[in-house]
């Protein structure tokens, strides 16, 4: 039938159109949230190469010095409450997002308000008063404002997409550094770490985030590192910051395969490179997938790149 051949070209046509049309260009802003962690200031940096970044911060004061870069402007802003003024002049002009926040899966200092207090009292509380109930302990401190995955994972990315929405620009991409395990956190050995809800509170984020993008029509990617290791080291809450663990050039090849079925350990470096060629190359799209170092030296970009293509 020549008139379904031609609904059917240009169906594909359109579609064809739509696809291009959220494809990153040089030049387009791209907003970092958590950029003053230890992976969020690299993939700050390493954007800057190719784009105009927005790099969103609690405290500009201390990454100023790192992030000093003609194409990279500091936003100060906070995820978890607070004024949302400050995350829509981040937002509105963004043409993607990357979201690079988070917290530890048990209690530390990063659960402080501030980030960098004490919490072992107010955890101590918390369960004296809820008779040692774990869920409830969380719930209390959730509700007083504390950084726990639930603020921070769960209703932080809410908000951001929530913000978001508003936004002057073509939105086009938003990718959300996640983690393995939030998709087998009832399979040994990711149940402790889930304790206290950290890979449960990825899992509502990210149930959110693509919810949003198919609603939007913009592309998300969903990229899930293992423990991560290597520099920078200025945030010491996490087991690779605190004992400054790093890998060998040995131990540097990158493995990548769709959803989340690896396991392994992640260098920062390689996640920011990981990240940068997502949105440069247009990789990955609509799709989680994990990525890990393994035997041998770094690849090449273009390895890298064949491999992000094949997902």
């Amino acid at each position: 039938n020549p008139r379904a051949m031609v609904h059917i070209l240009l169906l594909s046509l359109a579609m064809g159109a739509s696809v291009s049309a959220v494809t990153l260009s040089t030049g387009d802003t791209v907003a970092v949230l958590g950029a003053s962690g230890n992976v969020g200031k690299l993939v700050a940096l390493r954007l800057a190469d190719t784009y105009k970044v927005h790099a969103v911060v609690r405290d500009a004061s201390k990454v100023s010095s790192f992030l000093q870069r003609d194409s990279i402007r500091l936003f100060e802003a906070d995820i978890n409450g607070g004024d949302t003024q400050a995350l829509e002049e981040a937002l509105t002009t963004a043409n993607a997002v990357v979201v690079c926040t988070g917290t530890t899966a048990f209690p530390t200092q990063a659960w402080s308000k501030s980030g960098d207090s004490e919490v072992s009292g107010a955890v101590l509380k918390a369960l004296f008063q809820c008779r040692f109930s774990v869920p409830d302990a969380l719930a209390q401190l959730d509700a007083q404002g504390f950084n726990t995955p639930q603020n921070v994972d769960t209703e932080g990315m809410k908000r951001v997409l929530s913000v978001w929405q508003l936004a002057s620009g073509e939105r086009k991409r938003f990718i959300m550094m996640s983690s393995i395990g939030v998709q087998r956190r009832t399979q040994m050995p990711f149940p402790i770490l889930d304790a206290c809800g950290v890979l449960s509170a990825k899992a509502s984020a990210e149930d959110a985030l693509i919810a949003d993008a198919s609603a939007a029509g913009y592309s998300y990617t969903i990229v899930r590192p293992g423990q991560l290791f290597g520099g920078p080291y200025d945030n010491n809450y996490y087991l690779g910051t605190l004992f400054q663990l790093d890998k060998d050039e040995s131990e540097q090849d990158v493995v990548c395969s769709s959803g989340d079925t690896l396991v392994g350990d992640t260098l920062r470096s390689t996640l920011a490179e990981v990240i940068a060629q997502v949105c440069e190359q247009d990789a990955a799209v609509d799709m989680d997938f994990s990525v890990v170092n393994g035997k041998g030296a770094p690849p090449a970009i273009s390895a890298l790149r064949e491999r992000l293509a094949m997902l």
